[in-house]
Formats: C-alpha cells, sequence, structure tokens
C-alpha cells in the first residue's frame, strides 16, 4: 500500500505589495517524511507554513491537506503545531496542566469539560517530555526551556498525524538537543509525519529524511529539495541571516526538574 500524501502544494504564489514571497512552490510531502525546511530570514519558510495551515491565502496555486483541498479541510485535529513560545506565556495565569490540555480545544467543544480521553492523552503528553510532576506549576513560572516542552506536549496530547515544528533545536546546549532528538526520533518511527522549519540541520541531521531549501526568488522559491546534507552551494541559505534582529532564544532545559 502506497504512503498517504499528508502535504500537496502546486504551483502555489504569495506576495505582499507585490513583493514575491513565494513563486510557484511545488511540494508534496508523505505519511511518514521527515522534512526539514530550511532558508536564510525572508526566504518565505513562515509563510509556506502559514499557507500550509491556511492562515495565509495563496494569490495562485492550491493545497491540499490529506487528499482534501485546503478550502475543504476539516479534520484539523490531525495537524498540531509547535510554536517557538506561546503567547501570553509570561502574563495568563495559566498551569502547566491546562495549557497542555487547551491543545484539545475544538471550536464546537470549547465549553464542554474535558473528556476522559483527553486527560489521559495530556497525562501522556506530559510524562513524555518529563513534566508530568510539574503539571500544577503556573506555566510562567518554568524556564524557557521547560514551557517549550510543554508545547509539544500540547501537541502531542491531540496525537497529530502531522506535527509542524517552528525553530525547536534554537538555543539548546547538546544535552538538551540529544534530549529532545530522542524525542522527534520516537515520534518519527511511531509513524508521525514532522516537518521542522529551521535555518540548519545541526543535532536532527539523522532524522531529517528530506530537505527543503527556499530562496527569495522571482521565479521559483525551492532552490533545492532532496535528502540531506544539503550541497555546499546552498550553505548561505540553512544558516542564520540576520537581516532582522532576531529575538533571543530562551535558555532551553530538557532534562526533567
Amino acid at each position: 500500500m502506497s504512503a498517504e500524501t499528508v502535504v500537496s502544494v502546486a504551483r502555489a504564489c504569495v506576495e505582499f505589495d507585490g513583493e514575491h514571497v513565494l513563486e510557484n512552490v511545488d511540494l508534496s510531502i508523505e505519511e511518514g517524511e521527515f522534512i526539514a525546511l530550511l532558508g536564510p530570514n525572508g526566504s518565505g519558510k513562515t509563510t509556506l507554513i502559514r499557507a500550509i495551515l491556511g492562515l495565509q491565502p495563496l494569490d495562485h496555486g492550491k493545497i491540499s491537506l490529506f487528499g482534501t483541498p485546503l478550502g475543504r479541510f476539516r479534520d484539523w485535529h490531525r495537524v498540531a503545531i509547535v510554536p517557538q513560545r506561546l503567547p501570553g506565556a509570561t502574563s495568563i495565569p495559566v498551569s502547566v496542566w491546562e495549557a497542555v490540555l487547551s491543545g484539545g480545544i475544538t471550536p464546537r467543544g470549547r465549553w464542554r469539560p474535558f473528556p476522559r480521553s483527553s486527560r489521559a492523552a495530556a497525562q501522556r503528553a506530559l510524562e513524555s517530555v518529563g513534566l508530568w510532576s510539574r503539571r500544577h506549576d503556573r506555566l510562567d513560572t518554568l524556564s524557557g526551556g521547560q514551557q517549550r516542552r510543554v508545547l509539544i506536549a500540547r501537541a502531542l496530547s491531540t496525537s497529530p498525524d502531522l506535527l509542524v515544528m517552528d525553530e525547536p533545536t534554537a538555543g539548546l546546549d547538546t544535552a538538551n538537543l540529544q534530549a529532545l532528538t530522542a524525542l522527534l526520533a520516537h515520534l518519527h518511527n511511531a509513524g508521525t509525519t514532522i516537518i521542522v522549519v529551521t535555518h540548519e540541520l545541526t543535532g536532527i541531521s539523522d532524522l531529517v529524511t528530506r530537505a527543503v531549501v527556499l530562496r527569495n526568488d522571482h521565479h521559483e522559491s525551492v532552490k533545492y529539495d532532496g535528502p540531506p546534507p544539503v550541497p555546499a552551494d546552498f550553505n548561505n541559505d540553512v544558516h542564520p541571516h540576520h537581516d532582522d534582529p532576531p529575538e533571543a532564544p530562551p535558555t532551553v532545559e530538557l532534562d526533567p526538574s
């Protein structure tokens, strides 16, 4: 049986104020792939992910998720995203447990009590990232790295088929990177399709099955699509470029505390 096509992007184009941010993007991601989406700042990585998630309209082209055109796709429980940080994490008095449970909120069920299955899934997710003992703590009392682990648990609690992660390795030391890599390896081995938006492959190159390099170009944004390592010609595209002042990465500690 052939693998299911999880993401299909055909000739996708996005423009902002006449500027081409994405141009003629063709991309097909199959079930079980581990994709690294690479490129310098301004290359369109975030725009492409927003388009795939239905948050950025296309000027031209088509996108499908799990074989369904994006405009008709409703199975959003199959998709989870791990941002670099949770908006409001430092100002909203929410517990770790509440933050993880919130990953299962749906428009129709937002006012209903969480079912036992959701609570069990949240417990398993927190245990998998080593933070079950901190479930009653306020989220804003955790370190930046612990908050990152909460975001991962929040995504895992929905048992997604597609996991999208934004710069998950930013700011990690060697030990913490190894811990995160082990978790990602477990998810990938379990069949989860993973897209990691990143500047470089440090620490995850052994997991990545395919690298997609974007570059701001008026003809075609995808400049490389193939297995790692990325050819030397693209070295300048897969390391941080500081056209805009970058946000300081949080101090990340992946070992349970």
